[in-house]
């Protein structure tokens, strides 16, 4: 395991607190890679999630299926955390598919074995909570955006947010389906954008 990756994955998690090394050293036995080929999936809707990891390099996307059409609504990209979280937490069978849209390469550990870190330190235990409350507030402003905004008005919204990545490294139909209309909507919505 390169240290250079072992950075990647404590920085992130350091994003939402700060561990010491013998807390670090709870969870570096347990870390291992992971590698998607493009259209790999790292969970299908239907199993059951066992991993939480982090992408090291590579694009993701996680969608669910609806009448046998996709709706994507959230993309991966270096550095973030990648888990059908709700199944992990629910031990339930996930309702969502997160699929690689580039090769990507990853690291990864069980989240049972995250489990019980919560049970050996307080400070993993702030992590997990402090995780849970990262998705809940990801998850209120995406069905918020979806529900009162505009297409035109999430397009925008997601020109003038911390989301560049989406607009210069994914597919436009992704992103028209990421925002709830079709690639021809999208395309009418850019035109008018540019002109104004």
């Amino acid at each position: 395991m390169e240290a250079k990756d072992l950075d990647v994955l404590r920085n992130a998690i350091q994003r939402f607190l700060k561990i010491t090394d013998e807390e670090w050293a709870l969870l570096t036995p347990h870390i291992r890679y992971r590698s998607l080929e493009r259209g790999e999936k790292w969970i299908d809707e239907g199993q059951r999630e066992q991993d939480f990891g982090i992408v090291l390099e590579g694009n993701m996307r996680h969608y669910y299926i609806r009448d046998g059409e996709e709706k994507t609504t959230y993309f991966y990209f270096e550095h973030h955390f990648v888990s059908s979280y709700i199944s992990a937490i629910t031990a339930t069978p996930s309702r969502l598919t997160i699929e690689a849209l580039t090769d990507s390469r990853l690291l990864a550990f069980s989240y049972k074995h995250l489990q019980s870190l919560y049970e050996q330190s307080p400070k993993w235990e702030r992590f997990g909570r402090l995780v849970a409350e990262y998705l809940a507030i990801g998850l209120e402003e995406r069905m918020a955006g979806l529900l009162i905004l505009s297409p035109e008005e999430r397009y925008l919204e997601l020109l003038e947010s911390n989301k560049q990545k989406i607009v210069e490294r994914i597919p436009q139909h992704y992103i028209a389906n990421y925002l709830g209309i079709t690639p021809v909507s999208l395309s009418r919505i850019r035109k008018r954008v540019i002109k104004k």
